[in-house]
């Protein structure tokens, strides 16, 4: 779903800006809300999100805000209204962490960023 803006404000460029959204939800436990940035913001202006994708925890009741950061080289207007971000519900897995002294072998090993090619 999209989030709009609840209020005009402007983003020079370089800077970050907490966006309220004027929304408070109820994620049901077992699952987040993840806010991603819009491509044509990204695309036609440098306006994305700094933390992607950014997670609201279901026992969080506040209002639902955006950060945004404006990687273009104009000020960025955003009007009331106007749409900001894209929100996505998710299952999250609950886990159980095990410490161990080894970890098992694996095709990759601890080959990093650019070890399985193009």
């Amino acid at each position: 779903m999209d989030l709009v803006s609840a209020v005009e404000i402007t983003i020079a460029p370089g800077a970050r800006a907490l966006v309220p959204t004027g929304l408070s939800v109820a994620v049901p436990a077992g699952y987040e809300l993840q806010l991603r940035p819009r491509s044509g913001l990204a695309l036609k202006h440098g306006v994305t999100l700094p933390n992607t994708p950014a997670t609201i925890d279901s026992d969080y009741r506040g209002e639902l805000q955006v950060i945004l950061i404006n990687l273009g080289s104009n000020p960025f207007v955003i009007h009331r209204g106007d749409r900001i971000a894209q929100a996505l519900v998710q299952r999250v897995e609950v886990v159980e962490f095990v410490e161990v002294r080894e970890l098992p072998e694996s095709g990759r090993g601890a080959g990093g960023f650019g070890s399985t090619g193009r």
